[in-house]
């Protein structure tokens, strides 16, 4: 890891306000990144541009990257690719490449969408106009190793469980969940439910990290739980605050945790304070990405598993759960919605794993930044430390009426692990 160095940079550095993003350097790798983001969530949901389908073809697309500029200037252990490459080579063309043909290669195998053809030509067109802008010197000899790390990529995930069945079984008893319907009667379904058994790019299983699992029904733990999220997390909630109301709804962005915090990463790599190369940017990214890859992977498979209800249906049938402290409201609406089972948070799982290593990789938690939400894309939070947003996303899906607290502090918990398991056993420094 790069800690030391980006630590003390981070510790000496003035900390200037981020809420205005720095301006771009000439870095393929982060010009990519951006390239990847936009095109991903254009994907649509049930083709793979859902949230955690979203974080999976993220790590892909950065890790293959990370191993086209770290064949060039091998700094840490590779991800997938082993070989070497000339040193001269341009590390830009190699990032370009790799991201280009992982990118092409999710949109073209992705079950039909409207926007398919219209992406791809947009990939060549930014892949064109890269090249272009690369000077010829070794730009072959990048070119080669990013395509040697998009096919590693791509052949590593072959057959890794992307687009499989769904596992929810419907389980009618008290605590289970039960989806809403759409207004012809049809159930609002998960777009995305394979990603549980899809295959993890840094963990030993998909469960690995699982969760205590939510309250027993009949616990003083589950009613209060309850009793929170019933006042504060309805459409028309009295308790709630107009700024609370203003906070849950930011966090709920298009694209979701892999978006707001990509975004992040790039307007902090672009700073000069931190001194981040094009190496360091491959590296950020993949760390980024796959914990979080892997956070969703985990997380999909936690919520399968427990398949628990959500607020809306445990506030509805509370007459079923045994619980004398909990009181059903037939009327009770959630200021926002979700199709797939409530535990654990998937937003905080994702959350918990990229800014754990946001942390890692800068080697301190005390860096400011801005988030912009594509809810709200004029607006910018700022926050003092990695740990900051996560305290406010637990209270923000409250607010939303989207989770009970121990699905967003368990959720957490699990990103982080991941993000852990990666720094301790993942990119690794040379020598």
């Amino acid at each position: 890891m790069r800690r030391t160095r980006i630590g003390c940079l981070a510790a000496l550095a003035a900390i200037a306000a981020l809420a205005v993003p720095a301006v771009a350097q000439a870095n393929e790798v982060t010009h990519w990144n951006s390239i990847a983001t936009s095109t991903l969530v254009a994907i649509a949901p049930t083709s793979g541009g859902a949230p955690p389908a979203l974080q999976i073809n993220m790590a892909m697309t950065q890790g293959a990257v990370y191993d086209a500029v770290n064949a060039i200037e091998p700094r840490h252990r590779p991800y997938l690719l082993g070989a070497r490459f000339d040193s001269r080579a341009s590390k830009d063309a190699a990032a370009a490449t790799a991201a280009f043909r992982v990118l092409s290669n999710i949109v073209s195998t992705a079950p039909a969408f409207a926007a398919q053809a219209t992406l791809l030509q947009n990939l060549l067109t930014e892949y064109t106009n890269s090249l272009a802008a690369i000077p010829d010197d070794f730009e072959a000899d990048g070119i080669a190793a990013g395509n040697a790390a998009a096919d590693a990529m791509i052949a590593a995930r072959e057959g890794d469980g992307r687009f499989g069945p769904s596992p929810w079984v419907p389980n009618y008893d008290p605590g289970h969940w039960q989806p809403l319907l759409n207004p012809d009667g049809t159930q609002m379904l998960d777009p995305t439910p394979w990603v549980g058994g899809v295959e993890p790019f840094l963990m030993r299983s998909s469960s690995q990290f699982r969760t205590d699992g939510p309250n027993a029904l009949r616990s003083r733990a589950y009613a209060r739980d309850f009793n929170e999220v019933k006042a504060l997390g309805s459409m028309d909630s009295a308790t709630r605050t107009p700024e609370q109301t203003h906070i849950a709804l930011f966090w709920q962005s298009a694209g979701g945790p892999a978006l707001l915090w990509n975004a992040v990463a790039r307007n902090l790599a672009d700073d000069p304070q931190y001194g981040v190369d094009t190496a360091d940017s491959a590296l950020l990214y993949a760390m980024l990405n796959l914990s979080a890859a892997d956070a969703a992977i985990n997380c999909w498979n936690d919520k399968y598993y427990w398949d628990f209800w959500r607020p809306w249906q445990a506030i509805h049938e509370a007459g079923t759960d045994r619980n004398r402290a909990t009181a059903a409201d037939a009327s009770w609406t959630a200021l926002l919605t979700a199709p797939y089972p409530e535990h654990p948070s998937g937003h905080l799982c994702l959350d918990g794993a990229h800014l754990k290593a946001l942390q890692t990789f800068f080697g301190t938690d005390k860096v400011q930044f801005g988030v912009t939400s594509s809810r709200f894309p004029g607006e910018t939070r700022v926050f003092d430390r990695f740990t900051e947003p996560r305290k406010e996303i637990v209270e923000a899906r409250i607010w939303a009426g989207l989770h009970f607290r121990t699905a967003d502090v368990q959720g957490a918990v699990l990103g982080r692990k991941v993000a852990q398991y990666m720094e301790k056993h993942y990119f690794q420094p040379l020598g």
